[in-house]
């Protein structure tokens, strides 16, 4: 008869190091897909940053060339404007004649027509009312004047209402100031004494009100 032999004599029993080898095997695997896949996450979100910041960069690189194609025609229509406000400010609105009633309500027409034009186009005025802190980087001062209603660096009154282009000033609006002995109450933040611009000179601001 032939030997007969085991099972266990064919298949050697399987060693606990090697159970433990390649678990650890797996386990280094898979920490190093783990790893690649916290990778690449990041460098998605990275790309996804990237393309945002391009986006609002593209964004403001339009708004910018948009604005100064459009400032210096924006600026002529400010001198229209201010003419149209002038006369109608003078129109005889309480006239017995129709004719000159009437054209005072053209004259106002128009002037809300204007009005709403330079708003669909983002031309916004600048009209700080009384108290206000002066801001130098929207306001002209022209004069300075004591208040007993507006504190030191408020603003007691609008000589010229000024404009801004999405969110940049084409025109300053040209101010009066109440100075370093006023003795109203004081604007938030203001600078004593009115800031700086103040040294214009009395004269422009008449011949601005003019």
């Amino acid at each position: 008869m032939g030997e007969q032999v085991s099972m266990s004599d064919e298949q050697p029993a399987i060693d606990d190091k090697d159970l433990q080898d390649e678990a650890g095997a797996d386990e280094d695997a898979l920490a190093v897909l783990r790893a690649e896949s916290a990778a690449l996450k990041d460098q998605a979100l990275r790309y996804a940053a990237e393309a945002e910041n391009t986006r609002r960069r593209a964004e403001r690189e339009i708004n910018d060339a948009r604005a100064y194609a459009i400032s210096s025609f924006a600026r002529d229509l400010l001198g229209v404007a201010d003419n149209l406000a002038r006369a109608l400010d003078h129109a005889p609105k309480d006239s017995d004649d129709p004719l000159a009633r009437n054209l005072a309500v053209g004259l106002e027409m128009t002037q809300k027509a204007l009005a709403a034009a330079f708003e669909r186009n983002g031309l916004k005025p600048i009209d700080p009312p009384a108290g206000e802190k002066f801001d130098p980087h929207r306001h002209q001062a022209m004069m300075e004047q004591t208040s007993d209603t507006v504190g030191p660096g408020g603003v007691i009154q609008v000589l010229q209402t000024g404009y801004e282009l999405f969110s940049r000033v084409v025109r300053p609006a040209m101010v009066v100031v109440a100075a370093r002995d006023s003795t109203g109450s004081a604007a938030d933040g203001a600078i004593a004494g009115g800031a700086e611009g103040r040294s214009a000179r009395v004269e422009a601001a008449d011949d601005t009100a003019d």
